[in-house]
């Protein structure tokens, strides 16, 4: 058996990450006495022995779909967002054009060409607008794309909006750092687990693990319920070529 919770998981929510998961195991009743951390995503998401993990909604639609269970999505609390929702925030550096169109050729810093909030969205975002991001920089990571954006090694980044929350409360160089906009909502990084695997029963022990943390560990990891959301939601949101082709999406 084997779980992950990767998605928001970094030194300072690591503890309660662990919280998190302890809880729902004592409400599960089984499940490995460890999160695993440093293990490559796919293998996690598509571990035959996958308790619950928590995916990118881009992955999930393209590929994980059909070989893994949807449990539900996060309610965040976010501004502007209905729970169950995410969006993805443009960052600038601080005093730097306050108007998404003024970037379309100047570097967008993202950090997967798989992830919703930092390639999908920003590339919607600037489709539905006319035009679209055509020079990049890949980081591997919404904090690293942040920082290339803060060390003037690119010009703007989109950032799943919990991640930016984290960012602006941990690290110094948030500080460089203007939000300009959000990108309309698309349902939260989804709860999954191997397929075949209960979802009834997986969904009322994340809910009632998250009902009992204590109120700073719901704070801290932005995590206030569980929403079913149907595959549905998913796959109704938009998939932007990849950087090979993205100059053409806005056109």
């Amino acid at each position: 058996m084997i779980a992950g919770l990767p998605m928001y998981d970094r030194a300072e929510t690591r503890a309660a990450n662990d919280r998190l998961w302890a809880a729902i195991r004592r409400e599960l009743g089984h499940g490995p006495k460890r999160l695993s951390r440093g293990t490559d995503p796919w293998r996690l998401w598509l571990d035959p022995g996958l308790v619950l993990a928590q995916s990118c909604g881009l992955p999930y639609r393209t590929r994980l779909h059909s070989r893994v269970t949807l449990i539900g999505a996060p309610d965040h609390h976010l501004p502007g967002c209905a729970p169950g929702q995410y969006n993805s925030v443009f960052v600038t550096r601080r005093g730097d054009a306050a108007a998404v169109e003024a970037y379309g050729e100047r570097r967008l810093a993202y950090n997967e060409v798989g992830s919703q909030s930092g390639w999908a969205a920003p590339q919607a975002h600037a489709a539905e607008r006319g035009f679209a991001f055509t020079r990049y920089v890949r980081t591997g990571a919404h904090r690293e794309s942040a920082r290339a954006v803060a060390e003037a090694r690119a010009d703007i980044a989109a950032l799943d909006a919990v991640s930016w929350a984290l960012i602006r409360r941990f690290d110094d160089f948030a500080g460089a750092l203007q939000e300009i906009a959000r990108t309309t909502p698309t349902p939260a990084l989804p709860f999954i687990a191997a397929a075949g695997s209960d979802r009834a029963q997986l969904f009322a022990a994340i809910s009632a693990a998250i009902a009992a943390l204590p109120a700073e560990d719901r704070s801290l990891l932005h995590l206030h319920g569980l929403v079913a959301i149907p595959a549905d939601a998913y796959f109704s949101v938009v998939t932007p070529p990849g950087p090979d082709e993205a100059a053409a999406f806005g056109e």
